[in-house]
């Protein structure tokens, strides 16, 4: 996993970073005791943005709710539901590992929604994803879960 570490907060260096592929977005004015935490969950496969860079981002795009009129956005509804779980739980920034605990899913099982989440919403990565679950309305303006289909067992 990569994430740009930087004192630009500029959209433009932050979009630029995530669609290049990185993981994560950090700046250098993050205090060291708060480092930590952020790579953990970059090993464990998350995403990793700065608050700053978050609201910036969300700010940014249009459209607090969701924008069907975005082709992008439109290929969330052929998600299945267990799919839809799994995509809001990773735009929640959860590694596989933890994804599977919460679903009680296997880590591969996890693995394989994740590509395939990603092969159907035409998506590089994990971060593209989870801007795109924002702007779908799946995530809470505070970060808690909105129904993203049925809960199961």
């Amino acid at each position: 996993m990569v994430a740009m570490l930087t004192t630009f907060d500029t959209d433009e260096y932050i979009l630029t970073a995530l669609n290049s592929g990185a993981a994560g977005f950090l700046l250098k004015d993050t205090e060291p005791e708060q480092l930590a935490p952020p790579v953990r969950t970059l090993a464990a496969g998350g995403v990793v943005l700065s608050p700053k860079a978050s609201r910036s981002l969300l700010r940014g795009h249009p459209g607090s709710g969701p924008d069907m009129a975005d082709p992008q956005v439109a290929r969330v509804d052929r998600l299945s539901d267990r799919e839809r779980e799994v995509l809001v739980l990773t735009a929640e920034g959860l590694s596989n590992a933890d994804i599977g605990v919460r679903l009680h899913l296997g880590t591969g099982t996890v693995k394989d929604h994740v590509n395939a989440i990603l092969a159907k919403l035409r998506m590089g990565g994990r971060v593209q994803a989870a801007l795109l679950t924002q702007r779908a309305g799946l995530l809470a303006d505070d970060g808690s879960r909105r129904s993203a289909g049925p809960a199961r067992p």
